[in-house]
């Protein structure tokens, strides 16, 4: 059992202990400590482990989301995570804009509620290319009408489907699509003085930029909270590419039929010209005879050869490609 030192025999150490490399232990010991500020008025609920982590997840979102609009829209998509924040929910309300379009959804293991807020300029973009038209660039801000948000409610319960998958590297956690809102103080999926997480994104459609938020009260997500850590952020398998996955689709594509056009030549004439055309004519092209061939694959030339015959059959011998130096 250790021996207790009696105040007398702490006395006796300490006067032998000259003052001065006392007061430098304490003053080396302050300057190395790490002093941290706290704002009383936004305490963060979060650290910066977990707010990687939840970067992480909903990159994973972004990434699915992106590869189902491209199928879905027939044209180019890119969504990018551009920040992770947590702030009053009251101070989400003020830069929500009006109108806007809020999809309020229920989280179904809490009881409670979050939201997905898109750009009026995105919902009318997607609607543009669901119907077969173009992505304008200056398309006025305007609420949505009840068909267009049938026509979007697809899509957003797709998004939901995306975002739960992503979600599943760390909980278990289903989303149900409740109500659409127009502007941010009928939402009220927590009150003003809670503390929210809000994910922004930016979607990239057709070479013009929209904005997308996700908002969650974190009262709702507290337990999902408790258990991430940074052993969390090396088990997720955001951005990874499934093999199996990649051959089936390079089988697929593989199979996947192309026109491809060889252009002998080209010319120019009236329409009087064509009216007048007989069989036996001979129509000059601007073409020299025994000259390379375009070859012409999605009203692009890619490659380059030299008409003959193969076999019987007109054929065309690749002599280089469009990577290729003349």
């Amino acid at each position: 059992m250790p021996e207790i030192l009696s105040q007398q025999e702490i006395d006796s150490l300490l006067s032998g202990v000259p003052l001065q490399e006392i007061e430098k232990a304490v003053a080396e010991e302050r300057h190395h400590k790490e002093v941290i500020t706290f704002d009383f008025r936004l305490p963060h609920r979060l650290s910066k482990n977990q707010l990687r982590t939840l970067q992480a997840i909903h990159e994973s979102f972004a990434e699915s989301l992106g590869s189902f609009l491209v199928s879905k829209l027939q044209t180019t998509v890119s969504i990018t995570v551009t920040s992770v924040d947590q702030l009053f929910y009251s101070e989400y309300v003020l830069s929500v804009p009006n109108p806007s379009c809020l999809y309020i959804f229920r989280i179904v293991e809490s009881d409670a509620y979050a939201l997905m807020e898109l750009s009026p300029q995105l919902v009318l973009a997607i609607i543009s290319r669901l119907l077969g038209g173009q992505v304008e660039p200056d398309t006025k801000q305007r609420p949505i009408t009840r068909i267009e948000q049938r026509i979007t409610k697809g899509i957003i319960q797709r998004a939901l489907t995306d975002l739960r998958d992503a979600w599943k590297a760390i909980a278990d956690l289903n989303f149900t699509l409740e109500r659409y809102e127009t502007e941010g103080d009928f939402a009220q999926i927590a009150p003003l003085s809670e503390i929210v997480l809000l994910v922004t994104l930016e979607v990239t459609l057709s070479e013009q930029k929209f904005l997308m938020n996700v908002c969650f009260p974190t009262f709702a997500l507290d337990s999902v909270f408790a258990k991430m850590n940074t052993q969390n952020v090396g088990s997720l398998t955001v951005g990874k590419k499934d093999p199996e996955w990649t051959k089936s689709l390079l089988r697929k594509v593989s199979t996947t039929n192309v026109e491809v056009v060889g252009l002998l030549g080209t010319t120019t004439m009236t329409l009087r010209q064509l009216l007048n055309l007989r069989v036996g004519d001979v129509i000059r092209t601007n073409i020299p005879a025994g000259s390379e061939t375009q070859v012409v694959i999605g009203n692009k030339p890619r490659l380059w050869g030299k008409a003959g015959i193969s076999n019987g059959r007109l054929a065309i011998k690749i002599t280089r490609t469009s990577n290729d130096q003349q």
